[in-house]
């Protein structure tokens, strides 16, 4: 089969190419180089690029780079900044999946090859004459979370050779072939920044605006902050405030406050209902499906996450009037985030069936929050 990888300099990537390598397939590494030429962004891109080729040298192998800046900050960066303005939480890894890497390399590389293969540890299943998004066997590492929003099109032309192996099992795979990421660490935090800091990059694209932190029992002003954009619903490190735990628990826009409560029991940190709009279903609509399970009253039952833990928590998706879904969960949930994304599961965990976005309840929208 002929194959296009993308690697990134990461050893999941790199045991990508080996297994794929050693199984017979015909071969051609792709990077994708994102950071902007202006110092927006930046993701190590050179000394990726130089692991990149050792190890197409190391199978003889042809690697290209190829270049999204543009597309990457018209469409992710302008997506993340218009997002934080709105008060909402953005998912740019959600977005990168969905738009640069299975969207415009897709449409100008990946489409002259059978499949296009990544290093994300995820699982293609073919049940039914469909292809379904499945979980990978390491919930720590799993991440059809952040592949939750591709199309059906695009899954059914994409390969996760890692979907049955752990970390550990790819560390020990990358030893084994001696390549020369095997030890590298992980990366960490938003690729598009590279080593350039969250709140930095939104002081300098955005600025700031000082506003009141209020404790939202008392109506008190315990603080200051630099602008609503830098904190997030359900958020406790980096508030500045003594005395904590202290947690972000709703916004006002309008007027560029925050309120926050104390404590870690504090109930106003959680709940259960979870209004979901622009839901994107990757294979089917499960409720056209007779394959899943209803409740009584029509509703779905799902597990779902909404943030990537390996923990899934357990509800009752129902369309709804107002918003499009409502997810019931059978929990509380910490921190629900409007401009998240909830991922939706069959619920044994084992099928993504697609995501959709966290909106604002009514009273929220009544009150600027």
């Amino acid at each position: 089969m002929k194959i296009a990888v993308l690697i990134s300099g990461g050893v999941d990537s790199a045991v990508t190419v080996d297994r794929l390598y050693r199984q017979g397939h015909d071969l051609h590494l792709f990077y994708i180089r994102i950071g902007m030429d202006n110092d927006e962004g930046d993701c190590a891109a050179e000394e990726d690029i130089e692991i990149c080729t050792l190890i197409a040298k190391k199978y003889a192998l042809p690697f290209d780079v190829v270049s999204l800046h543009e597309e990457y900050w018209e469409y992710v960066m302008q997506y993340v900044l218009r997002t934080v303005k709105e008060g909402l939480t953005p998912h740019p890894d959600i977005m990168c999946n969905k738009i640069i890497k299975f969207g415009f390399f897709e449409q100008r590389w990946g489409k002259n090859f059978d499949k296009t293969a990544t290093g994300h540890y995820a699982k293609v299943l073919e049940k039914d004459g469909r292809y379904w998004l499945a979980t990978a066997p390491d919930p720590v590492k799993d991440q059809t979370d952040f592949l939750a929003q591709i199309s059906y099109d695009q899954l059914s032309h994409i390969l996760f050779p890692l979907g049955d192996m752990t970390k550990e099992e790819v560390r020990e795979a990358a030893r084994n072939a001696n390549l020369p990421n095997a030890s590298r660490k992980d990366s960490q935090g938003i690729c598009f920044l590279g080593k350039i800091d969250y709140s930095d990059f939104l002081e300098r694209q955005i600025g700031t605006k000082t506003g009141p932190v209020i404790e939202i029992e008392t109506g008190k002003k315990i603080g200051e902050h630099k602008g609503y954009w830098f904190y997030t619903i359900g958020q406790r490190k980096g508030l500045g405030l003594g005395g904590g735990p202290w947690f972000v628990v709703r916004k006002n826009i309008r007027d560029n406050v925050i309120y926050v409560s104390h404590g870690y029991e504090t109930r106003l940190q959680y709940g259960r209902s979870i209004a979901m709009d622009e839901v994107d279903w990757i294979t089917v609509d499960p409720f056209d499906y007779d394959g899943f399970e209803k409740e009584e009253r029509g509703g779905l039952k799902v597990s779902f996450k909404t943030r990537h833990t390996p923990e899934f928590l357990c509800g009752v998706l129902r369309k709804s009037a107002e918003s499009g879904y409502v997810l019931e969960s059978d929990k509380d949930v910490q921190g629900i985030a409007p401009g998240q994304y909830c991922i939706v599961y069959t619920p044994d965990r084992k099928v993504c069936l697609g995501s959709g976005m966290i909106v604002k309840s009514k009273e929220s929208k009544r009150n600027g929050k």
